[in-house]
């Protein structure tokens, strides 16, 4: 592999009432750019309260209903672009996407594209001595195959989003606070949605199959910024990209006017129907 620089767009204080499709917008213009050559890039973000659906919870009987329950107590809805199932986040949820040109993942699968973002999720983790494990978890809200876990205890799950000349893989991460809580919200949701038709296909979420890092590693109530911290370090240390040259902090971003109209492509592409 060609020795390759990775870009980090830190954002993990940007914590502004941006649209919950902000940063889905920002990994979308970055892949173009990825795929037209630009850098690798590894996107660290938060967003303070939203409730993010894939594409199928949108298409319950009654998703309707159970998004204008969340949305009349605070929490956005909207639907991503990429692979998984229902996530709240909020500010104890740290989000990383990985973007990488598919030239560097020639001769592949796409299991390739999980496999980097779970190595450098376990490699930030590797010094709390806690042993990160992946495979589906049975219970666990967005279950995947590339669900990661301590203990058996969900914390992370990971989808993908390809272009055609660049793929992003996005993960969310629950740093902070209980991860039982947020899969009841999750399962609360899905109760609605369904109208409690348990025979749909959606996740059957139980609370106790998700913690956060700060219940599970010790990471302390700072659980966030020190797994961003982590993950920074496993960058500067070539544990994405073998290969790779160091990252570099600065590099311009997109426009705010473009990132907009991003945002509203999204929304008109994958929004759920009225």
């Amino acid at each position: 592999m060609m020795e390759q620089d990775i870009l980090l767009v830190d954002r993990m204080n940007d914590l502004a009432a941006h649209d919950p499709l902000y940063s889905f917008a920002l990994d979308e213009l970055l892949c173009r750019r990825t795929g037209r050559g630009g850098p690798a890039v590894c996107h660290i973000w938060r967003h303070p309260q939203a409730f993010i659906l894939g594409a199928q919870d949108a298409r319950l009987p009654y998703a309707r209903e159970a998004m204008d329950w969340l949305e009349s107590g605070g929490w956005p809805v909207v639907v991503r672009n990429s692979g998984g199932a229902a996530v709240p986040l909020d500010g104890g949820v740290v989000n990383l996407s990985l973007i990488l040109p598919n030239a560097s993942l020639q001769h592949a699968s796409y299991r390739s594209d999980f496999e980097r973002m779970s190595a450098l999720i376990a490699s930030a983790l590797q010094y709390t001595g806690r042993k990160v494990e992946k495979g589906l978890i049975k219970g666990a809200y967005c279950p995947g195959d590339y669900d990661l876990s301590i203990e058996g205890v969900k914390f992370c799950g990971i989808a993908q989003r390809r272009q055609a000349k660049a793929t992003v893989i996005q993960a969310f991460v629950v740093a902070e606070g209980s991860g039982g809580e947020r899969a009841g919200f999750v399962r609360s949701f899905y109760d609605m949605a369904s109208g409690g038709d348990d025979s749909l296909g959606h996740p059957l979420v139980v609370p106790g199959s998700t913690g956060s890092l700060e219940e599970l590693a010790g990471l302390g109530p700072m659980a966030g910024f020190v797994f961003a911290e982590a993950v920074r370090s496993a960058l500067a240390s070539r544990l994405l990209l073998p290969g790779s040259t160091a990252w570099t902090e600065q590099s311009p971003l997109p426009e705010q006017d473009e990132i907009a109209a991003a945002v509203d492509m999204l929304r008109a592409r994958y929004g759920a129907e009225e």
